[in-house]
């Protein structure tokens, strides 16, 4: 049975976080294929979501251009970057190493980081979920971009995360970028598939 939406109302006062299951998500993302369209819950026969991606990856480079952060006209490189929840490194392959010295990822699935062993640009990769992950004593990082992944963690788990987050940013103006869908009701749905919340 599927547990309760979040709701107003004082009968349904559980947030559904308290759902999450790590081994569940963990079942589910073990269960799909390490390919674009599995990642962005695409539908092969219906012609999934690659062209989402191309999109999606134009629209970080160009607000990370903003930030003064890329390759072309006056923008930099940054000397450290960290992708968490990674999957099959979409972002680290089709962004993070063009504007980014280093790259290190976090992503609890090995089959997922396979294509990215050895790969120019990646340093570490931490085979590793968000919630366990620990920032590696003096290592700053100057971008720590997090996308889709963070529905997978309790909400006392997503501060202690963001916690860690923050302290492991450069101080001479790191980024924290945080991109996630968001619930349109304004109440926290809980999805079963892959154990994971909309917030």
């Amino acid at each position: 049975m599927a547990p309760p939406l979040a709701s107003d109302s004082s009968d349904s006062p559980t947030p559904p976080d308290v759902f999450i299951d790590k081994n569940a998500g963990l079942d589910y993302w073990q269960s799909v294929g390490a390919d674009v369209d599995s990642m962005l819950g695409g539908v092969p026969s219906a012609g999934g979501f690659s062209s989402v991606s191309r999109i999606d990856l134009i629209g970080s480079r160009s607000f990370l251009a903003r930030l003064g952060i890329g390759i072309k006209g006056d923008r930099c490189k940054v000397a450290s970057a960290l992708e968490g929840g990674a999957g099959i490194g979409r972002i680290t392959q089709g962004l993070l190493v063009d504007i980014a010295e280093q790259v290190d990822v976090v992503e609890p699935i090995a089959k997922f980081t396979q294509k990215l062993v050895g790969r120019p640009g990646v340093r570490h990769i931490h085979n590793i979920g968000l919630q366990d992950w620990e920032p590696a004593e003096g290592l700053r990082y100057d971008l720590i971009w997090v996308q889709w992944c963070l529905g997978h963690l309790t909400d006392l788990q997503l501060v202690a995360f963001l916690r860690r987050c923050q302290g492991a940013l450069s101080p001479e103006g790191g980024v924290l970028v945080v991109k996630e869908n968001l619930s349109s009701s304004g109440l926290d749905v809980y999805d079963e598939t892959d154990s994971s919340v909309t917030r």
